[in-house]
């Protein structure tokens, strides 16, 4: 169930993306990327991406400050991205699958190795580096998030945090923003976690009905009003007071709550697809 709209001109505004509408990238390391995509001969990495940025994938263009949300998977002894700057993004990684070893700037420097239930906050800020790998022949697979800060230039800044699959079972669990726990994120957002081992009906409070709501099914099924999602689709949508969602056993769900940006590129892309439609 998608909560009632609230009070005032904000709109209910609502999608939904399927596994196979995303866009898909391969990168190999012994191709025209072999400097930026490390790794032995015949290493790739694989990327699914639920909104696009600039050479990332078709899609939507964005939601919110949401630039970039990709399910990405190194293949390869060694496979990952070199030592590469970035500035005013905040960049986080949740390991689904196997190892990530990664090397950044920040402060005086990391180096993290992070398996299945970790994940980083890498706030890039004024100016930072890191370097991405997945060392064993294991592939990784790990979501990513790019996000648009609310204030830019900031100092660069790295911090990481665990979801434990096992003990934190049937309930939405904050990963990242303001609640006790959760890693600090410098713009108005929040990423949480759900993992069942058995059916059940939950609900999500957003912070008001001017910030949206984005979920990802890792893994199981998801019914939320008319729509039933599987593995790897999602929805989003904006303008409501709640989301109510059914989860069936065994189902793994990241949520990411943020303010709303609704800039042109957004709207031209929804008024073509509504004209298509």
């Amino acid at each position: 169930m998608i909560g009632s709209e609230g009070r005032g001109k904000v709109m209910t505004r609502f999608f939904v993306l399927r596994a196979h509408e995303r866009g898909h990238d391969v990168i190999r390391s012994d191709g025209a990327a072999s400097s930026y995509v490390a790794g032995h001969p015949g290493a790739f990495i694989s990327r699914e991406s639920s909104f696009n940025f600039h050479q990332y994938q078709g899609g939507r263009p964005g939601f919110g400050p949401i630039r970039v949300f990709g399910d990405e998977t190194f293949h390869g002894a060694g496979c990952g991205y070199n030592m590469h700057p970035h500035h005013n993004f905040v960049i986080c990684a949740f390991v689904l699958e196997g190892e990530l070893t990664h090397i950044n700037t920040a402060g005086e420097g990391t180096v993290d190795r992070l398996r299945q239930g970790d994940y980083y906050i890498f706030s890039a800020g004024s100016g930072g580096k890191h370097c991405e790998l997945s060392i064993s022949p294991e592939d990784m697979n790990a979501i990513y998030l790019w996000v648009l800060p609310s204030q830019l230039y900031l100092p660069p800044a790295y911090h990481r945090g665990h979801f434990d699959l096992r003990t934190r079972r049937n309930q939405i669990i904050q990963l990242v923003g303001d609640a006790d726990g959760a890693l600090p994120f410098p713009q108005d957002l929040r990423v949480s976690r759900l993992a069942t081992d058995r059916e059940g009906t939950f609900t999500y409070t957003p912070r008001s009905i001017e910030h949206g709501v984005y979920i990802f099914v890792v893994d199981g099924n998801l019914t939320c009003g008319d729509a039933v999602l599987g593995r790897r689709d999602s929805l989003g949508v904006a303008g409501v007071k709640i989301v109510e969602f059914e989860a069936a056993d065994t189902t793994d769900v990241l949520i990411v709550e943020t303010a709303m940006i609704h800039d042109e590129r957004v709207r031209a892309w929804e008024k073509e697809q509504a004209e298509v439609a």
